[in-house]
Parts: structure tokens; sequence; C-alpha cells
């Protein structure tokens, strides 16, 4: 069986597998988390993403039925999640940072162990975790204690466990710190396979590239509050983002700034000796003309460059901070 059965079209009314509204946490005069609201759908990868102590954990604690929210809901697969539910639970699987296995026990054990938790037994569970193994890469080592793992392969166990059990809703909190390279790359490919298999994916991360590489969605969170929320280009459009190219050449570069200043796409121009910085709206689309023109001026080129502003860009201007920080 696939891990595609996790999947089979079970979401709640609305058609989404996660639906978050409002949810409020108070810790004495603290607001952890302030009227934090959205939604994730079948087969989709939203990402979570904030500061050190922007209320990402506290969220995903109630998310997770963890802890009790003071205000609003939180529901899966149209089953109201809280510390009490069990229902919604069954759907849910939870990869946290802090490593949640057993260092005696081998990395068969562990998933034996855990898969009798979730109410699993007899054939049924010994071809799931030899499956799991698989999609881990960790067939080959499958007996020895896990305490003899490497970072990276007890970091893909801990999300072996999470994915036992088939669920609906996988919450990820930051599945490759402290992994080496090759191990981050297969952990972001199984993610990025889950998701195409219809599994709906809650991911945190302090790495930019991995919201980057995998995310449909992604909520900024700062403060206790959602800052900003949608794709990749929507929350660069958020801020007015603009494209920047560099022209490098020699001639009459005067005159290609200023032909180049009238033409719509462009905001802007600054003009050194041998050097044109545009910054243009859409450049992929406008570069072609700029080049064009720039060279009709009597300027003649010897390089271009595109940079294109990134999520970094946006998550720096919503916050005042690096996502490291």
């Amino acid at each position: 069986m696939t891990q595609t059965a996790a999947a089979e079209s079970v979401t709640g009314h609305d058609g989404n597998v996660l639906r978050v509204d409002g949810l409020v946490r108070r810790f004495g005069d603290l607001t952890a988390v302030d009227g934090v609201s959205f939604t994730i759908a079948q087969g989709e990868t939203y990402g979570l993403l904030g500061p050190n102590g922007a209320g990402k954990t506290t969220t995903i604690s109630m998310i997770a039925g963890l802890i009790a929210a003071d205000e609003g809901t939180v529901s899966v697969v149209g089953e109201a999640m809280g510390p009490t539910k069990i229902g919604p639970k069954r759907h849910l699987g939870l990869v946290p940072q802090d490593l949640a296995i057993y260092p005696d026990l081998s990395a068969r054990e562990n998933l034996t162990f855990f898969g009798r938790l979730q109410g699993m037994a007899g054939a049924e569970l010994k071809a799931r975790v030899a499956e799991v193994l698989e999609l881990t890469g960790l067939t080959d080592r499958a007996k020895g204690p896990t305490k003899d793992f490497s970072g990276g392969m007890k970091r893909r166990l801990n999300i072996g466990i999470g994915l036992l059990h088939r669920p609906t809703l996988l919450i990820l909190d930051e599945p490759t710190v402290g992994v080496d390279p090759q191990s981050r790359n297969q952990i972001l490919e199984s993610v990025e396979n889950l998701s195409g298999e219809g599994m709906a994916v809650l991911y945190t991360t302090h790495y930019m590239e991995e919201a980057e590489r995998l995310c449909d969605r992604i909520g900024i969170i700062d403060s206790g509050t959602l800052q900003a929320e949608g794709t990749r280009d929507e929350l660069i459009r958020l801020i007015g983002g603009v494209d920047n190219i560099q022209l490098t050449g020699s001639g009459d570069t005067a005159a290609a700034a200023e032909a180049i200043r009238s033409m719509p796409a462009v905001a802007q121009v600054n003009a050194e000796r041998g050097l044109l910085q545009l910054t243009v709206h859409d450049a992929p689309a406008a570069v072609a003309s700029i080049v064009t023109t720039a060279t009709g001026s009597g300027m003649e080129l010897s390089d271009v460059q595109i940079s294109r502003p990134n999520l970094e860009s946006v998550f720096l201007h919503l916050t005042g901070k690096a996502l490291r920080d």
C-alpha cells in the first residue's frame, strides 16, 4: 500500500484538512498567540515561518491538541480538536523538533512500539514498518540501536514514526535541524512526495530555501500574529516587490539611461560609467525590450544580470528580523 492511502479525500465540510480560526493563547500577561487563522487543503504543504518567540510552537501545540486555546477553534477533517479529543488526533501525525525515539531500541523496534500505540498490530503493523523503513532509507540499519545513528538517520526515523498510521495531516516542526546535507535533501524529497500523494503538511523551518522549495502557501507569524499569508509571489507583491536589472557595458550609457527611463515597466534608473542599475516591474517580461532599447541607444552590453526579491526580503520587511533570529 502506498502513502496515498493516508489521504483518501478526508477533508472537512469546507474541503480543508485543517482549519484554524482565531486562535488565542495567553500565559499570564503574555499573549503568545493572538488571533491566528489559516487553512490547509488536501495535498497542500503550508509553511509557518517566524523568528524565535513568534508563537509557532504554541500554535502547533494547539493544533495538535496538546494544549487548549483560550479563544478560537481548530478542526481536523471537520472534527474539533482539543486536549481531550481522541477522534481528530487519529488523523494527525506530529514530528516534533526534539527527537522522540528510544535510543536503546532499533529502528524496527521503535516503529513497532509506536505503531502499537496507534492501535496497529499483526501483519498490518509488520508490513507498515517495512514500508516506512524503506521510505526513510533505513532498511539496512533496521536492527541496530538508534543511539548509534547519525543525526540525519535519527531525524528520518522521527519522521517515519509520524507517518506510520498514514495521517491525513502531518506536522513537521523543523525536521532538518542539525542534519547533514545528504540527509536534509532526502528529507525534503520525502516531504515533496507526501504532498504529491495527497497528504496535507504543516511545515516549520528556519531555512528559507526549504520554504521556497516545499511550500504551496506560507504564513509569516510574529509577536503571536499572522502578519501575512499567501503563495511566494503573492507575498512578494504584498510588499510591492520589484526586480533589479544591472546592465554593464560601454558606449553611450547616458543616452541608454534616458531612453530606458521612459519605458512603462521601469521604475528607476541609476547610471554610472559603464553601468546602469534599473528597478523594474516583472524583469523577466521586460528584459528583452530593455536590452533592445539600450543597444539601440548606443550602449554596447557586456553583461546583463537580473535579481528578484525573495521570501527573505518579505520576512525582513514584515518582522524586521532574519528567519533564524
